[in-house]
């Protein structure tokens, strides 16, 4: 088994496309093929399964691929230790959902880019459901997330700073008028929510279930920009980090209800696995996240919910 052959794997298996994977590969298509060949003669299973135009991994493929992003960043991070060079550089690959890279990371970036230019850093917008499965197999080198907590052995967890969340209506809902509202009010509205797999929109589901409460209707929506424009136009009621909507309701168009139910907060998290080596350069950005993140509330780590 040759490096070159699992780094073609590892790119076929993103790019589930042999023209791409050989544009990536910077090879001709037929040597794409060559080496895929050589690796499943080797292991003496098939790896790919190739259906006309489509390409998908098989259940062999999917087992191999964490092995082989992990063999492959190994090998870059051995030569940098070999190298001595402690200088941050390199590729730092970041996951994080939408809420957390608009509203947390501009300014944050801004930072790492002018005093760390030769680190290369790509993001990749990435639910709380997926991050763990993107981190276990070596996808991510740091995942960035807003929740209770994490209690896993698998990965380190720290947690930057507290996430209050928000009820949010248009200024004219009929909610705004009581001096505040519990779990019961809640019974017959309609509301504008994330994912299933969305931390604070589980933190809400838990709180309204305590009480024995469910929406009268949910509108599931993948963009917090969406579900801030319905919330204005009077849609329903979203529930999300405070921060996302902090212009808004400078602004008048989103008001946050006055709820006095179980507190709905939450954290922003950094997440890593537990046997990650720490580049400089990881070393340097999550060293940012806390001098710009971190608030006064320390946490213990792993962080449980």
């Amino acid at each position: 088994m040759e490096l070159r052959q699992l780094d073609i794997f590892r790119i076929l298996a993103h790019e589930l496309n042999f023209t791409r994977a050989a544009h990536r590969a910077n090879c001709v298509q037929s040597n794409v093929s060559v080496q895929i060949r050589a690796l499943e003669d080797e292991l003496r299973v098939p790896l790919f399964e190739r259906l006309g135009q489509q390409v998908r991994l098989t259940v062999h493929g999917q087992r191999l691929l964490p092995y082989a992003e992990r063999i492959l960043r190994l090998v870059e991070e051995a030569g940098v230790v070999a190298a001595g060079n402690e200088k941050p550089a390199g590729t730092l690959i970041v996951g994080s959902p939408e809420s957390v890279l608009t509203y947390r990371l501009p300014r944050i970036l801004q930072a790492f880019r002018a005093e760390f230019p030769d680190v290369d850093l790509i993001f990749r917008a990435v639910s709380s459901a997926e991050l763990v499965p993107q981190l276990e197999r070596a996808e991510l080198d740091l995942g960035l997330v807003i929740d209770d907590g994490l209690d896993d052995s698998r990965f380190k967890v720290e947690a930057l700073c507290l996430e209050p969340l928000s009820l949010l209506v248009n200024s004219r809902h009929p909610l705004l008028a009581p001096s505040s509202i519990i779990p019961e009010d809640l019974r017959d509205q309609p509301f504008l929510l994330t994912d299933p797999g969305c931390a604070y929109r589980s933190k809400l589901e838990r709180a309204l279930a305590k009480a024995n409460v469910r929406p009268k209707a949910i509108m599931e929506f993948t963009s917090v920009e969406t579900i801030k424009q319905c919330a204005a136009l009077g849609m329903g009621i979203a529930c999300l980090p405070t921060i996302v909507a902090e212009s808004e309701i400078a602004a008048g168009k989103l008001v946050a209800l006055r709820w006095s139910g179980d507190t709905l907060r939450m954290r922003t998290l950094a997440v890593w696995h537990k046997d990650k080596w720490l580049s400089p350069g990881m070393q340097a950005f999550l060293s940012l996240l806390r001098e710009h993140l971190s608030d006064k509330t320390k946490f213990s780590t792993p962080v449980k919910a």
